[in-house]
């Protein structure tokens, strides 16, 4: 805010002489006070005023001052503007010299012929007052001004630094004096007036005149006009009194008086203080574009987390203190890695198919396969604290830590690191197994022992159908999501070769921050994941098996065209190639002969991917990928209280939504949306021998349901239901559990 002025002291009335007489004595305690404030009240000795002049912070020479920052897409668009105070840095050059002379005319008419103090303005200022009996005569100077202005930005957001900032004391007043008189020193006028037109606010969020022309006029302030300048340099006294917007009637009476003290010390001509009077205000106001919520087509998540990721990496800051400061600060030019085009087509895609009433919500991520970029990342409900506008900041395609909140259980979706796990621990891709309609689940080794089924009664799981009836090998029981068949993966490669791999394809830790618990309910996705995690995933198995931390930032470049570091993608190897070929050709199935067989191209391109659903629906996915691109959609309730059963989503009845037919068709449309055009490339993939025993006859699966997929292959999403209500991470489907059992030892968790 503009720095308020000092004011004299209000002398007794008894005579003009005691009058003048009390203004004396006031300059010369100013005067004492700066150069030798060694009185006990204040705490300074002769050597700590000589200390203080020499070690004046840099700050008030070259402040530091908190600036706007812009965040762009891959393609150079902006996507947001984003600060805690809308400012941006000019040079004097880039200020109309009529707004640098108005403002000197009308806070400082003597400001290049006195110094740090103004002793004639002071005693001007103390003879009014004591006339008048008020203090409404100011004689601090422009220098002063700037100083406690530097102050008061200093203190940024915390109260009590303002408090102290603005603190009307004598020993805040001498230590303003004494900057000032150092900063007269290092600094021409034509410095300190340019720092003093960066810093001060002028209303409306607008800090800095650069801001303030923006706001006000829809310009830069290099092109300000007599009137307009005017009108700005009479807004410092007081932008709320002066506001054009709410009171443009005192607006106009200020704006003129700054035109008659331009005219008065000769700086414009009479004709141009007479047509300046005679113009309106001519106010062009832009409203404060600030925060993710300005982004468009569904950025502001991304936005968001574009936020995050500079305010908790350890690239920009080894403390929390040190990563707030570089994104207060601001003035950041922030290239990202989201493709403008895909991020309309994911967003086009989670909105035309889910419509922001439904009871259920839709979110999306697209990462690019060998380089951890995220290219898109949509949800249904628009980004923003209106929740009568069904608005949420909530960012459901991320874990906690980032914005987003404990994430959804993957279901079926996390059987292929099973499967990825198997092959590189050397389980051949034509493993056959028993795979009955129900099983009592088996002992299976963990890294430190054995997790024994010792459960009362004991826990069991069973395929969706009874009628899915082994053997069957690795491929097929892929393409059906046979459960039975994956807990005796499970057993025979045991649950740590899993647990490693989750680890190395990024799902080691859960989307609440916790890490994923080596329980044999692991491979029927029951913990919490996020559509980010999940599409990393399906993307490194995309690129033959190499993961890359995903990554949303290219470059970040300061004010002062300093580059600063960004996160790496951190790439390498979860798998050998091979076994990244064995999922690819397994994930193949999956779209050509198993659930996911209605999820077909436009242009007949290759796809590859798997389906999900959890007990009671409460969450289905399909998370699917070419060898370019990689996308996991999740559709759900967001608190994982929905069961999408009976339910119409996106004007479309279901009577309950599978993989394939609820996420699926918008990762469709997304997906040929996102590649219209683009080369067509293959996977490399293994063969297969046909199984030494012939194939059972199909699975009846859901009557009349085109996915397929294992209806209970997953828990609740939310921990909320689904199987025995004894499984504390939600059920499995037919994965049940007594009341007393389950992986953590709590009774009734659901």
């Amino acid at each position: 805010m503009a720095a308020t002025r000092s004011t004299g002291t209000a002398l007794d009335k008894a005579g003009l002489g005691v009058k003048f007489l009390g203004s004396a004595v006031l300059a010369g305690i100013l005067v004492a006070g700066m150069a030798l404030p060694a009185v006990g009240a204040f705490g300074l000795t002769a050597k700590d005023t000589a200390e203080s002049f020499d070690n004046i912070p840099d700050d008030f020479k070259t402040p530091t001052l908190s600036q706007a920052s812009m965040i762009y897409d891959a393609k150079g668009g902006l996507i947001a503007k984003v600060y805690d105070r809308d400012r941006t840095i000019l040079t004097a050059e880039q200020m109309a010299p009529v707004m640098r002379q108005a403002q000197v005319d009308i806070e400082d008419a003597r400001f290049y012929e006195h110094g740090a103090v103004d002793l004639k303005g002071v005693l001007r200022a103390a003879t009014k007052n004591a006339e008048s009996g008020t203090t409404a005569q100011g004689a601090s100077t422009l220098t002063q001004q700037y100083v406690k202005n530097v102050f008061v930005e200093q203190a940024g957001d915390d109260q009590q630094a303002f408090l102290e900032a603005t603190k009307k004391s004598m020993g805040r007043k001498i230590q303003e004096l004494k900057y000032a008189i150092k900063l007269e020193e290092d600094l021409s006028k034509d410095q300190i007036l340019t720092n003093y037109l960066n810093i001060t606010f002028y209303g409306h969020q607008a800090y800095g005149i650069e801001a303030a022309a923006n706001r006000y006029f829809s310009k830069s302030a290099k092109d300000l006009t007599i009137p307009e300048a005017a009108m700005l340099a009479g807004l410092v006294q007081n932008p709320s009194a002066y506001d054009p917007i709410t009171h443009p009637q005192a607006a106009q009476t200020r704006r003129n008086t700054v035109i008659n003290k331009l005219l008065e010390y000769k700086h414009i001509s009479p004709d141009d203080a007479k047509a300046a009077i005679a113009s309106p205000l001519g106010i062009k106001y832009s409203e404060p574009q600030n925060g993710c919520i300005t982004a468009q087509n569904g950025m502001g998540y991304f936005c968001d987390y574009v936020r995050h990721v500079i305010k908790q990496d350890p690239v920009f800051g080894k403390t929390a203190a040190e990563r707030q400061k570089v994104w207060t600060q601001g003035g950041l030019r922030i290239n990202t890695t989201i493709d403008p085009d895909k991020q309309h087509d994911m967003y086009n895609a989670v909105t035309k198919k889910v419509y922001v009433t439904d009871k259920v919500s839709a979110a999306g991520t697209m990462v690019k396969p060998g380089t951890g970029e995220i290219l898109a990342m949509a949800q249904t409900r628009p980004y923003g604290l209106d929740e009568s506008k069904k608005q949420t900041v909530l960012n459901l395609n991320v874990g906690s830590s980032m914005g987003g909140g404990s994430g959804f259980s993957p279901g079926s979706t996390f059987k292929p690191i099973l499967a990825a796990a198997a092959l590189e621990n050397g389980v051949p891709i034509t493993q056959e197994l028993s795979s009955p309609p129900k099983m009592d689940y088996p002992k299976v080794s963990t890294c430190e022992g054995t997790w024994v089924n010792n459960t009362k009664p004991i826990a069991t799981v069973s395929n969706e159908s009874d009628k899915e009836i082994g053997p069957y090998n690795m491929q097929v029981a892929m393409q059906k999501s046979v459960n039975t068949y994956f807990v005796q993966l499970e057993q025979q490669t045991g649950l740590c070769p899993m647990k490693q791999m989750a680890d190395k394809l990024g799902v080691g830790t859960l989307a609440n921050g916790k890490k994923l618990e080596e329980v044999p309910s692991m491979v029927l996705g029951t913990q919490e994941v996020s559509p980010l995690q999940m599409a990393s995933v399906y993307a490194a198995f995309a690129a033959r098996g190499t993961y890359c931390t995903p990554i949303a930032l290219t470059s970040v470049v300061t004010s002062d065209n300093k580059k600063l570091d960004v996160p790496k993608a951190n790439c390498g190897p979860a798998m050998s190639e091979s076994t990244a070929d064995g999922v690819n050709t397994l994930l193949l199935g999956v779209t050509e002969k198993g659930t996911a067989s209605s999820l077909g191209l436009d242009d007949g391109r290759q796809i590859a991917g798997k389906t999900g659903t959890t007990d009671y629906r409460y969450a289905a996915w399909f998370s699917g990928y070419t060898p370019d691109l990689a996308t996991s959609v999740w559709l759900g309730g967001v608190g994982g209280n929905v069961s999408m059963k009976d339910i119409t989503i996106g004007g479309k009845y279901f009577g309950s939504v599978y993989g394939a037919d609820g996420p699926g068709p918008i990762w469709q449309m997304a997906m040929n949306d996102a590649l219209d055009g683009t080369p067509k490339s293959t996977f490399q993939t293994v063969s297969i021998a046909p199984p030494s025993t012939a194939t059972p006859p199909p699975a009846t699966d859901n009557p009349g349901d085109p996915s397929g997929d294992n209806a209970g292959g997953g828990n609740n999403g939310g921990g909320n239901g689904g199987g025995n209500p004894g499984w504390p991470t939600g059920g499995t489907g037919g994965f049940t559990f007594p009341p007393t059992g389950g992986n953590s030892g709590k009774p009734g968790h659901r």
